[in-house]
């Protein structure tokens, strides 16, 4: 069984040893973990979504999403800097972002809040994500 991305973040922030932390991070690797945390750690990311607080929305119930993150990572593609719907305006790019966090399990949804303030998950840094995947993360040139 395949698991959410926030219970990889979750077991992987849970590892003791960097190494493990990297193996955890290989093992589980889906496109939504790593736009996840190229989300996070990527400094070339801009979110074109408002910062701070959460969006109004109204979180699933754990026993009934609908989707996860997994099939649905492709819309983070319309919230960021050169994605997906160039002329996509404000308030439905918005309000999409709610639905999506409306159709995920609640506790990827938090993680996509984190996503967009770029706040990293506690016991996961730039360096091990690095060492995981090399090919990631892009510097501000």
């Amino acid at each position: 069984m395949q698991l959410y991305v926030f219970e990889v973040i979750d077991k992987v922030a849970k590892a003791r040893s960097k190494a493990q932390k990297i193996e955890l991070l290989k093992e589980h690797e889906t496109g939504a973990l790593r736009d996840v945390l190229r989300g996070i750690f990527d400094e070339t990311i801009i979110w074109l979504l408002p910062q701070g607080a959460p969006p109004p929305y109204t979180p699933n119930k754990e026993e009934s999403v609908p989707s996860n993150l997994i099939k649905e990572c492709v819309q983070l593609a319309y919230f960021v800097k050169g994605g997906a719907g160039p002329n996509l305006n404000k308030i439905r790019r918005e309000k999409m972002f709610i639905g999506l966090l409306e159709a995920i399990h609640p506790k990827d949804a938090e993680l996509l809040i984190d996503v967009i303030n770029k706040k990293a998950p506690k016991g996961i840094s730039r360096n091990v994500v690095e060492e995981a995947f090399p090919d990631l993360l892009r510097d501000k040139k």
